[in-house]
């Protein structure tokens, strides 16, 4: 539990149907399973005490007797696991039958939720035997105790922030199920008790509905559907078990009757996402009650979740290349619109033969095409100085060459050389004001040859380099529009990956050719080999790395102490406990210090879920401390 990760568990047993003993016996030993794995949470099937195709066998006593006693014997033989659970009973009350989930903790009855729409259509005869959820505060009796029998809330009360709400079946597939207002009414975790038979297509759909309504409802939607044992005279159960959060399937099995499968979800990754959103607001139309608070053991949960390495890149190769297709047209709709505005048909780019210049350069190859304009209104300029080798320029070069754009060479070395005397520098000694110099001179050529020919300046830096601050202030961090500023290092190289997937000779071979080569601003001389001497990564840190922590700190609100713990088990076996801490501290210490340089980004798409205009998804003051943060 700590850090909010909880794991949750789906069981299906195979149902003895009607045999109310033997069912209570197999969801106590599944359940022992299921705790010894750390389980908190334990869903079980809609009337799973019973089995759900009884038909009219509910109405007579003797089975309603029979699974009385049986639920008895679940919360007795369970009273020394730390688990809620939640098993299916049916409940007789004041003439009327009730389809119920039963919350069960530590040996106590917390409560039992009726179901609200009772189905009457198809397949489905609920409505002869079972009635809905009674309209006013209902409490029973029931295992020889007063228990309320209605629609709330469940709150742990060693962990405040999580918080349980309870619909069956049906009651999620209604135009406004009961878990919208548990939702808005701050339950984050949904568990469903159903018995959902099988015809073609509708896995597919249950699957679809489970994971809109933890997108919708931004909570973990905890599904367990009865399968094996349940009657099969007319109608056929898979015992589909899912567990999504806010959109995100994370455990899911069919056709896997006597199982379970478990899954870590994220309380305060659900709650931050809700923070965040203005128009997620609390209260619902009719306030839920607390039905009681239930007790769990505040323990580090064993993570067996796993974390994607980039997560800014999909991890299928279809959905990849999809994405790139979507990412390169936001950025290149977004030129095209502000080249019109601008009343602009000629850019101006600096192309160093390095990836993210190359990313930009392509999709402003890509908006002329689309413009009608000539492609040799594209100005792309390479400025060698200091630390400019061969490979980069040369490629540069080539790729002007491949796509007809005009290319241009203006030596900057006299220029720099010129600057150190004006400002009294030596000229020898590397520091920030060495590499510095030539980078604002870059920028100066820049904007005064897109002044010449009417054009705009294409802005090359990336989403990475502007959360590090990696970036020359008023160098290459201006421009009059910046196509890459929504996009993160580790997809950049995905996207020119892809442009050179679909490209032919020669530019596929220069476009691998931009991806081989080291990330580097090249502002210092090179090797005597003539190989690139200045690596970035070697002085800021691995981008995939950064770009982790990027996500996890902007996305989703995690402190620096819960995303070492995540990165120590992504990055297992690539990188010590001491260098992924190492440059942690980095990137909280960069993206603090360095946020007045993003306070005057220029303009620019924003292309995924995290972004950084001060305009838009991020603000915050320039001389903020960051001293918690390192703490937490």
């Amino acid at each position: 539990m700590k850090d909010g990760f909880i794991k949750v568990g789906v069981g299906t047993p195979e149902i003895a149907l009607g045999n109310c003993a033997e069912n209570a016996s197999r969801i106590i030993a599944m359940l022992r399973d299921m705790s010894a794995q750390g389980v908190k949470i334990a869903v079980f099937t809609e009337l799973g005490v019973t089995g759900y195709t009884l038909e009219d066998l509910f109405l007579q006593q003797a089975l309603l007797n029979a699974s009385e006693q049986a639920l008895g014997r679940i919360i007795e033989a369970t009273a020394d696991l730390d688990t809620l659970v939640l098993v299916g009973v049916p409940v007789p009350w004041d003439g009327s039958l009730y389809n119920c989930a039963a919350v069960i903790n530590r040996g106590k009855l917390l409560g039992l939720v009726p179901k609200t729409h009772i189905p009457t259509y198809a397949e489905f005869y609920e409505g002869r035997r079972f009635s809905p959820t009674p309209r006013q505060e209902t409490v029973v009796r029931y295992l020889g105790q007063p228990v309320y029998l209605g629609q709330g809330l469940f709150r742990c009360a060693e962990l405040p922030e999580l918080v349980v709400g309870v619909e069956l079946c049906e009651d999620a597939w209604v135009p406004s199920p009961p878990s919208a207002a548990l939702a808005l009414s701050g339950a984050n975790v949904i568990c469903n008790l159903s018995c959902s038979n099988e015809v073609i297509g509708k896995a597919q759909y249950r699957r679809e509905l489970v994971q809109h309504l933890s997108a919708s409802q931004v909570c973990a939607y905890v599904y367990s559907s009865a399968g094996g044992g349940e009657s099969t005279t007319d109608l056929v159960f898979s015992g589909h078990g899912m567990i999504a959060e806010n959109g995100a399937m994370l455990a899911e099995q069919r056709w896997s009757t006597g199982t379970f499968l478990t899954a870590d979800i994220d309380i305060q990754k659900l709650n931050t996402d809700r923070r965040r959103m203005s128009t997620f607001t609390g209260g619902a139309p009719e306030e839920m009650n607390l039905i009681s608070p239930f007790h769990l053991d505040v323990t580090e949960t064993k993570l067996t979740r796993t974390f994607p390495r980039t997560p800014f890149v999909p991890a299928s190769r279809d959905n990849l290349e999809e994405r790139c297709r979507e990412i390169i047209h936001i950025q290149s709709a977004g030129l095209q619109q502000r080249l019109k505005a601008a009343h602009a048909n000629h850019a101006v780019i600096g192309l160093s033969g390095g990836l993210d210049s190359t990313l930009a350069y392509l999709v402003t190859v890509d908006a002329f095409r689309h413009l009608g304009y000539p492609p040799e209104n594209i100005i792309a300029l390479t400025m060698p100085c200091f630390g400019t080798t061969s490979r980069t320029k040369s490629n540069a070069q080539k790729m002007a060459e491949a796509l007809g754009t005009s290319f241009r060479e203006v030596d900057i070395h006299a220029a720099v050389q010129q600057h150190f005397r004006d400002i009294g520098h030596d000229g020898v000694t590397t520091d920030v004001t060495y590499e510095n110099s030539q980078a604002r001179m870059r920028t100066l050529i820049l904007m005064d040859t897109a002044n010449l020919c009417g054009g705009l300046v294409i802005g090359t830096g990336d989403l990475s380099e502007l959360a590090l601050g990696w970036a020359t202030y008023n160098g290459d961090h201006m421009s009059m529009y910046a196509v890459n500023v929504g996009v993160p290092k580790t997809l950049v190289r995905y996207l020119v990956d892809y442009f050179a997937s679909v490209s032919e000779e020669p530019l596929r071979s220069v476009l691998y050719d931009v991806l081989d080569t080291p990330v580097s601003p090249e502002l210092l001389p090179p090797e005597e080999n003539g190989e690139i001497a200045q690596r970035t990564e070697d002085l800021v840190g691995p981008y995939e790395l950064h770009d982790f922590f990027l996500y996890y700190f902007m996305r989703c609100g995690f402190a620096p102490g819960k995303i070492y713990r995540m990165a120590l088990l992504t990055f297992e076996g690539a990188y010590t406990a001491d260098t992924i801490k190492k440059w942690l501290d980095t990137f909280v210490r960069r993206f603090f210090t360095q946020q007045f340089k993003r306070s005057c980004l220029p303009d620019g798409p924003k292309v995924g879920s995290v972004a950084i205009s001060p305009r838009g998804d991020w603000r915050m003051p320039s001389d903020a401390s960051y001293a918690a943060w390192l703490d937490s």
